[in-house]
């Protein structure tokens, strides 16, 4: 199996789940509550990424009391009760016992969900034009390859699935599926849905790509796009990890120790300085979980951190 992942993130993530998977099945107030919060935050990161405007909050008043916003116009609400319903199509997929195959058919249907109160004329459908990813060097291919290029997709992810780990081979697939852009728009949406499904089936919690991260997340499926698959591969294992450490928190007894803090806080306990800690938790060598623009982690992590930097002196 090949690995593109810091064994250090990897061993980090295949513990997290294995402890979540000891734990399971969670009480069903628990699950609903959690995958309520995923639902409305993947939702307005998802959309705020591509542009939409609502806030976090008012993406939560639109979904849970379908308040409508001023100053925010109709096609921004749709937008996010589209997405809730992807979300929920997604959940629904997962629960039942009946695996749906991968196709072209399922793929078209994300779309559709995503985008058929806003682009009905668009909706499920492959494009047949050519377009331009604006802001960015890579060119998909043109129209009429489109098809056949969603056909050799879907030949790679039967093919590739035992070749990565199950975080490694949904970026990949994210990354495959945004080059080809197979729809005229919604390419960002879709795709991010369809990364959650390859990680939802495979026992892991959605991967919630984070607006204030667009940029950077823009950046590394550039680099992809030049071979370099560290960047996104990295980011969404960060961003299950993040997930992962809310389930987890759900579930156990709070302590001193697992309390999560602002690194600046942190700091001021440990012999680290802030600037320090904040490298650690960009490049994955430190569990660290985002939250806007911020990164936070706790006691036991530094503490985890430590005795690993030991280990390798010893060794």
């Amino acid at each position: 199996m090949s690995s593109i992942l810091d064994p250090r993130i990897l061993k980090r993530l295949n513990t997290s789940l294995a402890e979540l998977n000891q734990n399971r099945p969670l009480k069903p107030a628990v699950l609903l509550r959690l995958r309520e919060q995923f639902t409305i935050e993947m939702t307005y990161h998802s959309n705020a990424i591509e542009g939409n405007r609502l806030t976090l909050k008012e993406t939560m008043l639109v979904l849970r009391q379908g308040v409508t916003i001023k100053g925010k116009n109709l096609q921004e609400h749709l937008e996010a009760k589209n997405h809730e319903e992807a979300m929920s199509f997604l959940f629904e997929m997962v629960d039942s016992k009946k695996r749906a195959t991968l196709s072209h058919h399922l793929i078209r249907q994300l779309h559709q969900l995503v985008v058929k109160d806003t682009e009905s004329s668009i909706a499920g459908s492959y494009r047949s034009t050519d377009v331009q990813i604006l802001g960015s060097q890579h060119r998909p291919p043109p129209g009429y390859q489109v098809h056949g290029q969603m056909t050799k997709f879907l030949t790679w992810l039967s093919e590739s699935k035992k070749k990565y780990h199950p975080i490694e081979f949904a970026a990949l697939a994210h990354h495959r599926f945004v080059a080809i852009h197979p729809f005229e728009d919604g390419n960002g949406r879709t795709g991010r849905l369809l990364m959650n499904l390859l990680l939802m089936r495979e026992g892991y919690p959605v991967a919630i790509i984070q607006k204030n991260d667009r940029s950077n997340y823009y950046k590394a499926l550039d680099h992809a796009d030049s071979g370099d698959l560290r960047a996104i591969v990295r980011m969404v294992a960060q961003a299950v990890e993040r997930t992962l450490n809310l389930y987890l928190k759900a579930i156990a007894k709070s302590s001193p120790q697992t309390e999560l803090m602002l690194l600046s806080k942190l700091a001021e306990k440990t012999e680290f300085s802030a600037k320090y800690l904040n490298l650690l938790a960009r490049a994955g060598m430190l569990k660290a979980q985002k939250e806007g623009r911020n990164w936070y982690s706790a006691l036991k992590y530094i503490e985890d951190y430590r005795n690993s930097r030991l280990r390798k002196r010893t060794k």
